[in-house]
């Protein structure tokens, strides 16, 4: 098998999703086409022909995130006819999926370099259109008719875990909005984005920086915040990741290729894995992902240095952290702040984690290995463990 080195990530901007959002009027295919010229753009050193394939994901693969996006989002972007693309659905893990699965290829020997990354635009194609669920799917009982809610899953993982109050929730919550805020200011979020020209009303725009990010947000205003899944509920608009559009994309490749070419290497994948859970509680699945994987890897959770855990729900973050002991302060986790504040745009998230995750290894040389992880709709978690090359034998 050979090594799989992420070369680098870049995203759009986050929008909102809806009428006032600031992709309201630009096409899901055309924020795709948007991060894989980037890619490109960033990289002269790489031979477009040398692309060979291009994984996109999206959770809604209808209209303009329909028609097998991952080959016409790569023909638009103007790469040679002889590159291939597909897509890729694992709901919220997609673009996570489109990873491993070209890792695979690449640690296979079938590829050498690969695109992979996903788009969701919510405010177009919101979760679920479309979709016709076999009735038997709550006929049969196979699962709670709340598994199709992805905030009532929320509410039950609460009633799963008592001790995961909303309190503790706001408190996550305020403090992923304070640390990304933290990130922006400091210049930490910022350089892998992409800016975005848009159009509205009034005329032409240009979307440089996230539209969702709450700065300022405090544990008391959350706590003022409806609970809209269940009468004196525990989760709200504040506490969890909002509808939102935008598009990730990624560049990885054989690390002896990588050399080669002169590309960098960011991070190397170690491995992965993915897990099943009740689809009632969805979000308990980052740690049977995790704990597979680390049992496959022969590490520790003691072993990782840097957590990089989707915010869907801040209760499916502390669910992950409690399990594993691990304070909800911890400035491993999350370091630059996460979806809460950021957003999530569904099948795109996966590439935003690993991006970050490399963006800090640089930074952290004592630190090894680091992780990124996510639950997933209808019950899954997926976990990828990467290596940082700016390893120096210190702490992790």
């Amino acid at each position: 098998m050979r090594t799989v080195a992420f070369v680098e990530g870049v995203r759009t901007p986050f929008g909102k999703a809806g009428d006032k959002g600031i992709y309201a009027n630009t096409r899901a295919d055309d924020l795709v086409v948007k991060v894989i010229r980037e890619l490109l753009r960033r990289h002269p050193e790489l031979p477009p022909e040398r692309v060979d394939d291009v994984a996109i994901a999206a959770t809604t693969q209808t209209g303009d995130q329909g028609l097998t996006i991952g080959r016409t989002a790569a023909l638009l972007a103007g790469l040679p006819r002889s590159v291939p693309g597909y897509a890729i659905d694992r709901m919220c893990a997609g673009a996570m999926t489109a990873v491993t699965t070209v890792a695979g290829g690449i640690g296979f020997g079938a590829y050498d370099v690969a695109i992979a990354g996903g788009v969701e635009h919510m405010g177009r194609h919101p979760m679920g259109e479309g979709v016709d669920p076999n009735p038997r799917i709550v006929a049969d009982k196979l699962v709670d008719p709340s598994a199709l809610v992805m905030g009532q899953t929320a509410e039950n993982l609460h009633d799963r875990f008592p001790a995961i109050t909303k309190l503790r929730a706001d408190e996550y919550a305020a403090q992923s909005q304070e640390r990304f805020a933290e990130a922006v200011k400091t210049g930490r979020i910022g350089p892998e984005l992409v800016p975005v020209a848009t159009r509205s009303e009034l005329g032409w725009g240009l979307a440089t920086e996230d539209e969702p990010p709450r700065p300022g947000t405090t544990v008391e205003t959350l706590a003022a915040l409806k609970t809209p899944f269940r009468p004196h509920g525990r989760v709200t608009a504040g506490n969890a990741a909002g509808l939102n559009d935008g598009a990730t994309g990624a560049l990885l490749a054989d690390e002896e290729t990588a050399r080669e070419l002169g590309l960098p290497v960011g991070m190397r994948m170690v491995g992965y894995s993915f897990a099943g859970v009740d689809p009632e509680v969805m979000g308990v699945g980052p740690v049977p992902a995790t704990e597979k994987l680390l049992k496959r890897s022969g590490l520790s959770i003691e072993d990782i240095g840097l957590f990089e855990i989707n915010e869907a729900f801040a209760v499916q973050v502390l669910a992950f952290l409690d399990h594993f002991g691990i304070e909800q302060t911890d400035p491993r986790v999350n370091a630059w702040g996460g979806a809460i504040a950021c957003g999530h745009p569904l099948a795109s998230s996966g590439v935003r984690l690993m991006t970050q995750l490399s963006r800090q290894f640089a930074e952290h040389p004592e630190v090894r290995y680091g992780l990124t992880t996510m639950c997933i709709g209808l019950g899954m978690g997926g976990t990828v463990l990467w290596e940082n090359p700016a390893y120096d034998g210190g702490d992790k």
